[in-house]
């Protein structure tokens, strides 16, 4: 992506997330690998932490524009999430949660799913923020779906 094309992403991206009341830094201008993040979050559900460490996933890379791709950082996020960093650090570069995530990663490409965020409502997907209205005219119109008597 290139600079206009970063600047009208955010420019989007922020009318979505103060719609929604969320924070995000419209200054962001780089993008980052999240695989490690996953393994991160992948470890921290086990430890009862999934939510805590996802938000502060989400403020590290659209807020405070930190690499999540990088152990050092990841283990940062871990401890201020009362997890310990030296085991968060031990976990990434181990790489123990890889075949989790990988798993996860083909289980969502058999939906066609191969980006984030990514609704799955029945047989339909809607790929991106979206505003709480699409999400829920989605819902509404799988629900509708479903309930009509099917074609015979």
């Amino acid at each position: 992506m290139r600079g206009p094309e970063i600047i009208a992403r955010n420019g989007r991206m922020k009318v979505n997330m103060e719609r929604e009341g969320l924070p995000f830094n419209a200054e962001r201008n780089m993008s980052f690998n999240s695989r490690l993040a996953q393994e991160l979050a992948t470890w921290a559900a086990t430890k009862g932490k999934a939510e805590e460490v996802a938000n502060a996933l989400f403020r590290a890379y659209f807020v405070d524009v930190k690499n999540i791709g990088k152990v050092d950082v990841l283990a940062d996020i871990a401890e201020r999430n009362d997890l310990p960093k030296d085991e968060a650090t031990d976990v990434l570069l181990s790489r123990k949660y890889k075949d989790a995530v990988d798993e996860e990663w083909q289980r969502c490409a058999s939906f066609g799913i191969n980006g984030v965020p990514t609704f799955l409502a029945g047989k339909y997907l809607m790929v991106g923020a979206q505003p709480y209205e699409e999400l829920s005219r989605l819902v509404e119109h799988v629900l509708k779906e479903a309930a009509e008597p099917s074609a015979q």
